[in-house]
Formats: C-alpha cells, sequence, structure tokens
C-alpha cells in the first residue's frame, strides 16, 4: 500500500474515532433518532407525495405525529409508573402486602416431599426465605439500580437527551435518503451488493422493532387492563412490567402473571386467580404468537434463543437500549450471512 493511501486511511480513522468519541454522551439520543427516522420514513414518503417540494414541512408534520404518538405517551406513563411505583413500596412497607408471609403460608401447603427439597435447598424456614429474597433482590438492585438512578439523575438531562433525539430526527427524516445514498457510493462493494446490504438491513430494522416494541405494547396493555378490571392494586406497573418481560422470549409474561395468580389463589382470591391464570394463557400468552408473525413475517424473523441471548447481552452492555439493540444487531448478523449466502450462490 502507497504511504499517502496509508495516511488517509489512518486520518480517516483517527478522524472518525474522535468524532464517535464527542457524540458518545449523547449516543442513546442518537440510536432512538435513527430507530425514529426508521420507523416514520414510509409516513415522511406520503406526506411527500401528498406536498412535493416541501421537505421541510414534511418532516415537520412527521415529527409531530412522532411527538404526539410516542413522545408524550411515553412521559405520561413514566410519570404515572412513579406514583404507582411509590404506592407499591408503601403497602409493602405497612405490611398490606407481605410476600414472605405468602410464601411462608405457601410452603406450608406443599406436600412434604417438595417441603423436604426446599430443605436441602436451604428455605425450609422464613428466615431462611427472607435471606434469600433479601440476596436475590440485592442482586437485581445491583444489576438494575445503577441504570434506574442512571435514567432519573436529573429531570433536565432526560430532556435534553430527548431534545437532542427529536432535533437529530427531524433531520434524518428528511435528509436521510440522501445521506443514505452518499454512504452507499463511498462503500467500497459492488452497487448490486451495496443496494441488497441497505434493503436487507432496513427490512431487519423494521421488522425487529416493530416485533418487539409492539408485541411488548400489546401485552403490556392487554396485562395492565386485566389487573385493572379484576380490582388488582397497581395494574399499571403490573402492565409495565409485563411489557418488559415480553422482551425476553423465553420467560414472557408469564414471570408476572403466574406469581400473581398464584399469589391470589393462596391468599383466597379465587375467582380472581383463576381469572388472572386463564386471561394470561389464552389472551396475554398468545399475542406473541398471533401478532409477531404478521408484524415481522416468518422469514425475517429472529429464532427466539438468538433473541433471549442479545437481548441478556444487550442490557448488560448497553442497558436499556440494549433491550432494543441486542435483537437489532442480531438480526442484521442473520441478515449479512443471508446476504454472502446469496452472493455465493450468484457466483
Amino acid at each position: 500500500m502507497q504511504p499517502a493511501r496509508m495516511f488517509l486511511l489512518g486520518l480517516v480513522a483517527a478522524i472518525s474515532l474522535a468524532f464517535g468519541w464527542l457524540v458518545a454522551p449523547f449516543w442513546g439520543a442518537v440510536l432512538w433518532a435513527m430507530i425514529v427516522a426508521v420507523l416514520f420514513d414510509p409516513l415522511y414518503q406520503r406526506l411527500m407525495r401528498s406536498m412535493p417540494g416541501h421537505p421541510d414541512r414534511c418532516a415537520a408534520i412527521a415529527l409531530v405525529v412522532v411527538v404526539a404518538v410516542v413522545v408524550v405517551p411515553a412521559l405520561a406513563l413514566g410519570a404515572a409508573l412513579i406514583e404507582q411505583g411509590g404506592v407499591l413500596y408503601a403497602s409493602v412497607e405497612s405490611g398490606q402486602i407481605d410476600p414472605l408471609r405468602f410464601l411462608a403460608g405457601l410452603q406450608t401447603r406443599m406436600p412434604h416431599w417438595l417441603q423436604g427439597q426446599l430443605g436441602v435447598a436451604g428455605l425450609a424456614s422464613l428466615d431462611d426465605l427472607r435471606g434469600w429474597l433479601s440476596r436475590e433482590m440485592g442482586d437485581l438492585l445491583r444489576n438494575v439500580g445503577p441504570q434506574l438512578l442512571q435514567l432519573g439523575q436529573s429531570t433536565l438531562g432526560l430532556f435534553l437527551q430527548l431534545g437532542v433525539m427529536l432535533y437529530l430526527a427531524y433531520f434524518l427524516l428528511r435528509d436521510g435518503r440522501a445521506l443514505g445514498e452518499k454512504i452507499a457510493r463511498a462503500v467500497p462493494l459492488e452497487r448490486a451488493m451495496t443496494d441488497l446490504l441497505i434493503a436487507k438491513f432496513l427490512q431487519a430494522i423494521r421488522a425487529t422493532i416493530k416485533g418487539t416494541l409492539i408485541v411488548a405494547v400489546l401485552q403490556g396493555a392487554i396485562g395492565g387492563l386485566s389487573f385493572w378490571v379484576l380490582g388488582l392494586p397497581g395494574a399499571l406497573l403490573w402492565g409495565v412490567a409485563m411489557g418488559v418481560f415480553s422482551l425476553f422470549p423465553s420467560v414472557g409474561t408469564g414471570f408476572v402473571w403466574v406469581p400473581v395468580s398464584v399469589y391470589l389463589l393462596a391468599t383466597g382470591s379465587v375467582w380472581q386467580g383463576a381469572a388472572l391464570g386463564a386471561l394470561g394463557f389464552f389472551v396475554i400468552s398468545s399475542v406473541d404468537n398471533l401478532v409477531r408473525p404478521i408484524l415481522v413475517g416468518r422469514d425475517t424473523r429472529v429464532p427466539d434463543y438468538v433473541v433471549l441471548i442479545t437481548t441478556l447481552g444487550g442490557f448488560e452492555l448497553m442497558g436499556f437500549n440494549g433491550f432494543v439493540m441486542g435483537p437489532v444487531i442480531a438480526a442484521l448478523f442473520i441478515a449479512i450471512w443471508q446476504v454472502v449466502g446469496e452472493s455465493r450462490n450468484q457466483a
């Protein structure tokens, strides 16, 4: 390689790294701006067909739709979630909700052989249960606590990230296709291969995000509504919890509604426990199987075990943004290998 070309490549790499370092504090805002632009680009293109020659106006209208449909409901949900979390915490502190007593009562109703197995596991008494629960909650807080602390450190920081995200989303909606064309021309591949890669990447991103977020919202909404109809406290909190756990295919919403159903049955609320169990099994859990193939398509769906591993890995490495980025990266990984396989078959 010629010295001049080596110098140019080194300079490009150094400046690119410096640019990445500068925008690193806002990488979450950049990520979500790109997601918004990809998801709402069809709306922007429809507006452009209705109002040709007015890209600024079309991008502004699309951004207003984003704020009305996504941002405002998310902020309202966050505020209500904080309020219900405080109420639930007060109920636990006052003893109105006592999970330890419930576990102890449930243990006494278990068959002797199962109680013996719990004794072998070191959970034979209420003190053992309290110690186990404290350890598990401690591990959970150590893993999730820093993310929650970072999320709620300052209202100013949250709105700054939100403002940057909306600002970038506006320009990505308006100029995204032109920017993509410049990137395509700069990529050192044949144009047909570059176009195929871009098409596969956009298809994978849209399918994965729609399949992940919309299914989570639907399952969380149905779950929260079920809790509210049954008169159970903290319906919004439980709904959000089910939405979050629905992101994990092998865990799912059953991680929430199954223990609550058992709790209700064990504490005498038989009809509520049975109704919640039936709704969870026949309605909430079936949303994933019915809706996801429609949104994602069977050909682009990432296997459940890959989604689980990449979601956990994404959360570990990127925090809450990893819930989305993990499956997206997995979808891109599968898409690029599909392109490689197709190119080898055509050669």
